[in-house]
């Protein structure tokens, strides 16, 4: 384990952040990194707990106390090893991921939780900077061809364990650039794109062939790929946003958030103003913005507002305000709900809970105020919590810029999964099971968002990894792969 009375003597201390009024004046990462030396102390905090609640918390299955000893031990390079023998991608993690694994720290009964994400981020960020993780090529090659559909987490995961596994992998993409929605969902302040960039020139070395601008079912029919391919992953996420389905939806000025994320993040990129949005510009400057959705996706709608120059930023979630503190009794190791504020929300904005949106209202087609009404949750005698309009509680929000961040409702429907063919449960995401990850069509599989409906970037790895040593096992009978 760590230093023994790690946790008694040294108190907790994690990544510092440049100030507001800095960081919302560019697009940079904003995180700062710590001495190696506090880093190693750091990690001399984990007890080593008989039972390691972490990782019940951490879904890639991260060996979370071993690689924290190393770390305390200065034995940087094993502690490398370690990581990346559960997780492709711990630069992704170490920095977009919420840290459920820190939630279920056993130093967390007392609020003061091990920093496992910033030195889960730190070690790989110092691997790189050492030269220490270079291409791992398959010392035999199978002959099979795998083709991977989609290339988010899930499917960079699923595509690199394959071409390791000695498969002659190619990753399908339908937008112009590789990396799904950590390309285009996630703004550069939180995670700069020269990573997604970095590990592509990894996967290139390591046998992965990109084909992005290709929208299987669109573009070129499935069926062509299954002539030429012996498996099939679809691993496309789940897109099919929710849309707000009140009248005066129509009026111009009421946006996805997607939609509006991606065009920031093209720009980021370098794209012109014609290639970043060809559908029409979408931008805060100067605007009244409404985010409606309390989530993550909500959170970096508002700091992408803030640096394009908002006039001001209100979030509406249509649930009640949690409480600030959780019950420990209750809840840990489990993920808490709690009031939790995120870097972008600090950059500022206004938070109203409780808040139902029941019209959009505008002049000349375009929106210039919200008609919404307060509501009360109050639980059901089924059991469930049913809403309740508040009496003689509607208001009118001014705006003039709306951006829907309410979820995702499972993947989209049109083209893939039509010719696919496969079975869909109930939710209408793609069925298959955690075993095989096989979908009704034997050759072909999912994994990810699209098979399991929206989640977590760690979530997408650790599927995108079970799913290739699924397929691994489909097509020679047997596989050495991780789960």
């Amino acid at each position: 384990m760590g230093k023994p009375t790690g946790f008694l003597e040294i108190e907790r201390r994690d990544r510092p952040y440049e100030k507001p009024e800095a960081r919302k004046k560019n697009w940079k990462e904003f995180v700062q990194p710590l001495p190696f030396p506090d880093v190693s102390r750091q990690a001399a905090r984990c007890m080593d707990c008989g039972i390691p609640f972490c990782h019940n918390g951490c879904p890639v299955n991260n060996l979370i106390p071993d690689w924290n000893n190393l770390v305390y031990r200065e034995q940087w390079k094993a502690a490398l090893e370690t990581l990346h023998s559960t997780n492709n991608f711990p630069e992704f993690t170490g920095r977009i991921c919420p840290a459920p694994c820190e939630a279920a720290c056993t130093l967390n009964i007392e609020d003061n939780p091990v920093t496992i994400k910033t030195i889960e981020c730190e070690i790989v960020d110092r691997g790189w900077d050492e030269g220490w993780i270079q291409p791992y090529f398959a010392p035999v090659k199978t002959g099979k061809r795998v083709a991977v559909i989609g290339s988010g987490p899930a499917g960079l995961a699923c595509a690199q364990q394959l071409a390791r596994s000695g498969h002659g992998v190619t990753l399908f993409e339908k937008s112009d650039r590789i990396g799904g929605l950590l390309r285009y969902g996630i703004p550069d302040f939180k995670m700069e794109k020269r990573l997604i960039d970095r590990r592509m020139r990894q996967m290139e070395a390591e046998g992965v062939e990109f084909r992005p601008g290709v929208e299987v079912g669109m573009t070129i029919p499935l069926s062509s790929l299954m002539q030429t391919y012996d498996a099939i992953v679809m691993s496309c996420g789940a897109e099919a946003p929710r849309d707000l389905d009140v009248p005066g939806r129509e009026l111009a000025g009421i946006h996805f958030a997607m939609d509006y994320l991606t065009q920031q993040n093209k720009r980021g990129a370098g794209d012109d103003e014609a290639r970043a949005a060809p559908r029409g510009t979408i931008t805060a400057k100067g605007r009244h913005v409404v985010v409606i959705g309390g989530g993550d996706t909500g959170s970096d709608c508002i700091g992408t507002a803030n640096r394009q120059g908002a006039s001001s930023i209100t979030q509406l979630e249509i649930l009640a305000m949690p409480p600030e503190r959780e019950d420990k009794g209750l809840t840990w190791p489990d993920w808490p709900l709690k009031l939790r504020t995120s870097s972008s929300q600090e950059d500022g904005c206004d938070r109203d809970w409780a808040v139902l949106t029941r019209k959009a209202v505008g002049v000349n087609g375009k929106v210039e105020a919200l008609e919404c009404v307060r509501v009360d949750w109050a639980k059901a005698p089924s059991g469930r919590f049913q809403m309740k309009e508040v009496e003689g509680s509607s208001f009118l929000l001014k705006t003039d810029l709306v951006l829907l961040a309410m979820g995702f409702a499972g993947p989209n429907k049109r083209g893939l999964l039509e010719e696919a063919g496969v079975a869909l449960d109930p939710r209408g995401n793609v069925q298959a099971n955690t075993a095989t990850y096989q979908t009704s069509v034997p050759e072909i599989f999912s994994c990810g968002d699209m098979r399991r409906g929206q989640s977590l970037v760690v979530w997408a790895i650790r599927e995108g990894r079970q799913a290739a040593r699924a397929v691994d096992e489909f097509l020679t009978g047997s596989s050495t792969l991780p789960r």
